[in-house]
């Protein structure tokens, strides 16, 4: 009489529904995996791009701040200050420091801040459109109309006045506040970045 052995353990292959279901768990898994590599990827490139921006912006903001503190007369005898919009300013400013003063501009145009400045010429001297140079400072500036690019402040600011209500005129103007929320992908993460900075006009200075 013939005995089996119980131990011996049989193999047997896979069912083509079990083969089916496998590959589906496998692409369920490399679909998830790849979406979340994606994600990360997009998250990095933009937190790479947000720093980039910050950077950016603090350095040109830094240099609107020491050309407005030193704004003075224009090399034709103008005022000052030329145009104190909220989205645009003008004014004069010796950037250079050869003694005469350069027409600057500052205006935020959609969602991109313009810096345009013309050099004195000609006899009598005076700033000629012609000679204007443009330059593309920041992008992706969302102040919308729920934040001045601009606000400005005369000699009764506190710091905690509100500004100056739109028109304002230049010769009243002591301070004047700058603003920029930016936001590279306003789909995706980090959040916008708002920067304020503030400056006294030294030339201009009475009681602040």
């Amino acid at each position: 009489m013939a005995y089996i052995n119980k131990n011996i353990l049989y193999k047997r292959g896979m069912t083509l529904v079990e083969l089916f279901v496998a590959l589906a768990v496998f692409a369920v898994i490399m679909t998830a995996v790849y979406a979340l590599g994606s994600n990360i990827f997009i998250y990095s490139s933009n937190t790479t791009g947000s720093y980039r921006a910050t950077q950016n912006s603090q350095v040109i903001l830094k240099t609107i701040l020491k050309e407005l503190r030193e704004a003075s007369p224009g090399a034709d005898g103008s005022y000052s200050l030329i145009n104190t919009g909220s989205t645009t300013l003008s004014f004069f400013s010796d950037v250079d420091n050869d003694g005469l003063s350069e027409r600057l501009t500052y205006s935020l145009v959609g969602s991109t801040f313009y810096r345009a400045m013309i050099k004195p010429s000609g006899n009598p001297i005076g700033y000629s459109f012609a000679n204007q140079s443009t330059t593309t400072l920041i992008y992706d500036v969302i102040n919308g109309n729920s934040l001045a690019s601009f606000e400005y402040f005369d000699t009764n600011y506190t710091g905690t006045s509100s500004p100056l209500i739109q028109p304002v005129s230049p010769s009243t103007v002591r301070l004047i506040r700058i603003n920029q929320r930016i936001d590279i992908d306003p789909n995706r993460s980090p959040i916008p970045i708002i920067f304020t900075v503030q400056a006294n006009l030294r030339n201009l200075k009475t009681n602040l």
